[in-house]
């Protein structure tokens, strides 16, 4: 194909496999298509998934957002335990001979005028500049997460012991303290091969051109203005959120619409909804205690449902896949005790409608990056119940730092006890902190719509990267 100097410039973005990274992706590339003339071509990496939901994602957009899927990868060679993170890591570098081969075309046939990799994705910087790109990373997370990014190699030189052992809260730049138990889960076992893929990975941030976070600045400002002070030697940062997915009732799937239809018939602002995302699975006795605190709480609630997972010792990490019915786990004769008060659908609902829903009082989430921002533009308070990855670090964000959220504890058994669920249902959706919370998360939903107009912090910070990539056109 012919390019000419009136030809749009091409955005070039990496992910890496999760359809919780591609979700804020695509809303930032429609965002560089929509007000800055740009097109996008996504490379996508192949672990060896079916990849069905990004393949529907990324064929459903408008022609000026392509997408390139490279072949699958191998892991054969990988033991049966080895981490997702390392699995995330090496569906990259073990495709940096096929996505070096996309570029060429890429390079020939279009204007490019920038390169974005997702937080796994530093391998591919050589590969862009070999082609004359300077790299960007596009952060799926936040800002207080970044910061321990950076600070990472320092940590690592200062303590021996596992981070979870460390007696006093780390204490980050412009970020709420927090204790080593809350670092990210690749971070606790220095042992594990895993720990090294993930160090190295922060080592390399400093290289990028650029950092793109999705986060706004009223929502973490200290985190903001330690990153962006100069002398510290960072990469520029971006913050461009919040971006998260926008649906519509029309996209709803025909059988989950009762949901709506039940939440119509709620009282505002009375139900709690209890969904752990995408990933997010309990054990069978984790399930039946969750069961047993929303039955003992009394208030209105909509749950999303998946089969336990019995390989995770105290109910967290990743599920698998299963014919069997969800409901079917739950606690004889829940579902009839609770039929005048709650709703349980298996596996999913359509979040952001439930989220926007004025019977929506509260959201008992897994504290994924993506759910808490579709929680601060609806304005929703949160229990927090973190599970994996970062989450546990969100938690602490949410509820020390923001304080728009309570956080359940595990017991000596390494459950969430009954008593604890249902105090907090009945605390967040009834009490006086349940208020104080609804009213902080209603100021920073202003905050976030703020960010988001034409004269918003996060609008003028992506013009302004706009404006650096349409300069540096190789």
């Amino acid at each position: 194909m012919e390019t000419t100097q009136e030809s749009p410039l091409n955005l070039i973005i990496v992910p890496t496999p999760g359809i919780g990274h591609l979700i804020p992706l695509i809303e930032f590339a429609k965002l560089v298509v929509e007000f800055h003339k740009f097109t996008v071509t996504f490379i996508v990496p192949n672990d060896g998934s079916p990849m069905k939901l990004q393949r529907q994602l990324l064929l459903t957009l408008p022609e000026t957002i392509s997408s390139i899927f490279l072949p699958s990868v191998s892991f054969d060679d990988l033991p049966e335990d080895v981490k997702i993170e390392s699995r995330i890591v090496l569906s990259l570098t073990r495709s940096l001979h096929l996505l070096k081969d996309s570029l060429k075309v890429l390079t020939q046939s279009t204007r490019v005028g920038a390169f974005v990799v997702d937080v796994f994705g530093i391998d591919a910087f050589d590969v862009a500049k070999e082609f004359g790109l300077e790299p960007y990373i596009f952060l799926t997370t936040s800002a207080m997460l970044l910061s321990l990014v950076f600070e990472m190699p320092k940590l690592d030189q200062m303590f021996s012991c596992e981070y979870r052992d460390l007696p006093e809260p780390i204490k980050l730049p412009g970020c709420v303290p927090f204790y080593g138990r809350d670092i990210a889960d690749s971070l606790q076992h220095r042992k594990n091969s895993t720990y090294q893929v993930v160090l190295q990975l922060c080592k390399r941030y400093s290289l990028a051109a650029g950092i793109i976070v999705n986060s706004f600045m009223d929502l973490e400002k200290g985190a903001f203005e330690a990153l962006m002070e100069g002398g510290r030697g960072l990469p520029a940062v971006y913050p461009v959120g919040p971006l998260i997915q926008n649906g519509s009732t029309n996209e709803v799937k025909e059988w989950s619409k009762n949901c709506l239809r039940w939440l119509d018939e709620q009282p505002g602002g009375s139900v709690l909804y209890v969904c752990f995302g995408s990933g997010g699975t309990l054990s069978h006795e984790q399930l039946n205690e969750l069961a047993l605190g929303l039955e003992t709480s009394g208030q209105r609630f909509l749950w999303v449902v998946k089969n336990p997972n019995e390989r995770a010792a105290s109910g967290t990490y990743f599920g698998i896949d299963s014919v069997k019915d969800p409901l079917a786990f739950l606690p004889d004769g829940f579902l009839e005790r609770t039929k005048e008060v709650g709703l349980v659908v298996p596996s999913w609902a359509p979040q952001i409608q439930v989220l926007s829903h004025c019977a929506t009082g509260g959201f008992l989430t897994h504290c994924g990056w993506n759910s808490i921002l579709e929680s601060i533009v609806h304005g929703v308070p949160l229990i927090a119940w973190p599970l994996f990855a970062e989450q546990k670090m969100n938690a602490v964000l949410l509820k020390d730092g923001l304080k728009v959220a309570v956080r359940v504890n595990e017991n000596e058994d390494g459950l969430v006890g009954r008593e604890d669920i249902a105090k907090h249902a009945k605390e967040l959706i009834d009490g006086e902190e349940g208020q104080l919370l609804r009213t902080r998360m209603r100021k920073l939903k202003d905050a976030a719509t703020m960010a988001i107009n034409p004269d918003g912090s996060s609008t003028k910070s992506l013009a302004k990267l706009a404006e650096i990539w349409k300069k540096q056109e190789i």
